[in-house]
């Protein structure tokens, strides 16, 4: 791990590429934020993802997850974003490695003991950093809060990544043990508000506009996450 002036960047060890390349459910969803208005009590425009993604969620490979596999499908999500990426100028861009794919790549990579493989154990921000950059060469930033009053405080660089950026980012904490993804910013301090796109859904394939109406993909005010929780967000740094 390095600790430059941007604060710390994960690399996987040698960013290899694993031989295994199985192709994305036909049934995903994409881009699942698509048609939410922003909110309407907030000043300025919003800023989302650029480029397309695919909801991963719950059981939709038909791995049965529930409980312990929302930052893989987080991970997933943000691999298919880079996937799109680099299907404009590859033709042989790798799909989203599968969860046995995930835990293999961070026994390999000596982050976790052996019988981490075929586990139900959780992963965070760190190891999809981690991942990221073992299956596709793309580092990643961590950016780290002792509590979620401090999230106002990152709004900036929030913005400032999906600007300059524009790759979905990962979050994930302690007392908030639910991983989701922050596909947007809108607002600025404590009048913002984040983009989720929740990866603990599971059941029948909805459209976006279900997904929304029922909360899975939401503007969260900054307000309502748990100042008792620390956060990780991880950022993907892909540059083309």
């Amino acid at each position: 791990m390095q600790h430059g002036k941007l604060g710390p960047i994960l690399k996987g060890k040698g960013a290899k590429m694993s031989s295994a390349d199985h192709k994305m459910p036909k049934s995903l969803l994409k881009n699942v934020h698509e048609g939410l208005a922003p909110p309407e009590d907030t000043p300025g425009e919003s800023v989302t993802v650029r480029g397309d993604y695919l909801y991963y969620h719950y059981v939709c490979d038909g791995v049965d997850d529930r409980g312990w596999g929302c930052a893989y499908r987080t991970l997933q999500s943000l691999c298919s974003w880079v996937h799109f990426r680099q299907k404009q100028t590859s033709t042989n861009p790798r799909h989203p490695p599968t969860i046995p794919d995930i835990q293999r790549a961070l026994v390999e990579m000596q982050d976790k003991p052996a019988s981490f493989a075929g586990s139900r154990d959780w992963i965070g921000s760190v190891e999809v950093g981690l991942c990221i950059d073992y299956f596709y060469d793309v580092p990643c930033k961590i950016v780290h809060i002792n509590s979620g009053r401090d999230i106002p405080d990152k709004i900036p660089e929030l913005t400032g990544h999906f600007q300059s950026i524009g790759s979905p980012v990962m979050m994930g904490g302690d007392t908030d043990n639910s991983s989701k993804g922050i596909f947007g910013v809108c607002g600025s301090g404590k009048n913002s508000y984040l983009l989720i796109v929740d990866p603990h859904y599971h059941g029948a394939v909805q459209d976006p506009l279900a997904l929304q109406q029922n909360g899975w993909v939401k503007w969260q005010h900054v307000e309502e996450f748990k100042s008792d929780s620390f956060y990780n967000f991880c950022l993907p740094l892909y540059k083309q």
